[in-house]
């Protein structure tokens, strides 16, 4: 799939099979977070790959916004430096992650950004850290449109030069 498709055509799926995702393409899903650019080349980022389903249990358990993590294949917790650019630089690599995985027919949805803490007791994530997000990952449960999305008009939220001359 090429990128714009894939940003095109990206939905939060929720739901997910219970079927494995093989290695390579995990591996692909990870790499493509570790390889996204960052502030000063920090790399304040650190990947927990969860696939023991006891420990999916857990997260989803621990995640206010996210239960349905205890039902997918794989999760992926992002945990941070606490930097300055840090939260953007995982953004941008969580961005990466979803995109990656979407392009091998994978669904995920971020899960988190705040709340965490206990995620932190749970996979021994170090006191200097924050957990940002959990990223659940796995085939959709069914059929998804995609790139049916419901987005304002262009030209209503880029301008030309200045704010408020619309982007046609």
């Amino acid at each position: 799939m090429d990128v714009f498709d894939a940003i095109r055509t990206l939905l939060a799926v929720r739901g997910y099979q219970n079927k494995p995702i093989p290695e390579e393409v995990v591996r692909r899903i990870v790499e493509s977070g570790r390889l996204t650019g960052s502030g000063m080349n920090r790399q304040p980022w650190h990947f927990v790959v969860v696939r023991e389903r006891e420990t999916l249990r857990r997260l989803g358990a621990l995640a206010s916004s996210g239960s349905y993590v205890a039902q997918a294949p794989l999760a992926v917790v992002v945990a941070t430096d606490k930097t300055r650019f840090a939260v953007s630089d995982a953004s941008r690599a969580i961005q990466s992650m979803l995109l990656a995985a979407w392009a091998d027919g994978v669904g995920s949805n971020w899960v988190g950004f705040g709340g965490l803490e206990k995620v932190k007791d749970l996979l021994d994530v170090p006191a200097g850290l924050e957990v940002l997000a959990i990223l659940p990952f796995g085939y959709p449960a069914r059929p998804i449109g995609r790139g049916q999305k419901q987005r304002k008009a262009l030209r209503e939220v880029a301008h030309v030069e200045r704010f408020g001359r619309p982007f046609e």
